[in-house]
């Protein structure tokens, strides 16, 4: 009986060691994603595309919208279903009264894969040419100056509250459905300020039709070349957009680290980086611990800003 007892008992262990020893991989991967067509969903089809070969198995993409950072949270911690979103995972919680999951408990970082700055636009008929101009100007008309943002907490309205906050500035949100609603706004005079993402207004600079006084990130970015930096007239300065992929919760370190070596293999070559430039964003590697050490900074700041501008659902 004892023989046949320590016979079962190896048997499990060598079953639950050849389990644990299964290479990763096995089965297609899954990037989870925002809607088709924003940069969010470029840089995951990039990338699904680009680490097939590295993991030997299909990479396809996802497309769930605001839903995608839930059901990710939710999802198997096996690697077999990763998240490719913004900001809005982690700052969500400061603007919604209840978010379906915890952004630090409930996430893997792996890597932060994209950034975009915003760009201070302001339509021609604004009296001013550079970005010491703007806030001169602002401050001489407190109440008069309106900004277009559209998604309550999306990267233009906080850059604005931002610069209102550190500039001690009184302009006034006009509130549009969306990014394109409110180009609709600026582009028809209706509001004289924007703070949109670079790759998202550069048609309409080259063309004239709005006049771009500076980029908000710390360093000059090719998204737009030879705009002065904002923090050059407000020290210390930045907005920046990011984007990252994450896993659910306990997905196993091995697997994590896999995943970034070959996302960190497609987003360090020159083509890529070519490539998401013109798509309107820089492309980004960092290891998983940097990348969590991002998110806790970006809470802090934004958390910051969001409480006291009362921007809450």
């Amino acid at each position: 009986m004892q023989v046949w007892r320590f016979w079962v008992t190896a048997v499990c262990i060598c079953g639950l060691a050849t389990a644990w020893a299964q290479p990763y991989p096995v089965k297609p991967v899954r990037i989870v994603t925002v809607a088709p067509g924003s940069a969010n969903d470029i840089v995951a089809r990039l990338i699904a595309q680009e680490i097939r070969a590295g993991l030997g198995q299909s990479v396809v993409v996802d497309n769930r919208g605001a839903v995608a950072a839930e059901l990710v949270a939710r999802a198997p911690a096996d690697g077999y279903t990763l998240l490719l979103y913004g900001s809005a995972v982690w700052l969500s919680p400061f603007i919604r009264a209840s978010t379906p999951y915890d952004p630090v408990k409930d996430f893997a970082p792996i890597t932060l894969v994209a950034s975009s700055p915003n760009v201070v636009v302001v339509h021609p008929s604004l009296p001013v040419k550079s970005a010491r101009e703007l806030i001169a100007l602002a401050r001489s008309r407190p109440g008069e100056i309106n900004y277009a943002a559209g998604s309550l907490g999306a990267a233009p309205h906080l850059a604005a509250e931002l610069f209102k906050a550190m500039g001690k500035l009184n302009i006034v949100r006009v509130a549009y459905k969306g990014t394109g609603g409110s180009l609709i706004g600026i582009l028809s005079g209706e509001v004289g300020l924007m703070f949109p993402t670079a790759g998202s207004v550069t048609p309409y600079i080259k063309a004239g039709k709005l006049r771009a006084l500076a980029v908000t990130s710390l360093q000059p970015t090719a998204l737009a070349p030879g705009l002065p930096l904002l923090s050059e007239s407000l020290p210390g300065y930045e907005s920046v957009s990011l984007n990252g992929m994450l896993a659910p919760a306990r997905t196993p370190d091995n697997i994590i680290r896999q995943i970034n070596a070959e996302v960190a293999k497609v987003m360090t070559r020159a083509d890529i980086k070519e490539k998401l430039v013109a798509a309107g964003t820089d492309a980004m590697s960092t290891s998983p611990e940097e990348f969590a050490a991002i998110i806790r900074t970006d809470m802090a700041k934004w958390g910051k800003v969001i409480r006291e501008a009362g921007i809450r659902e």
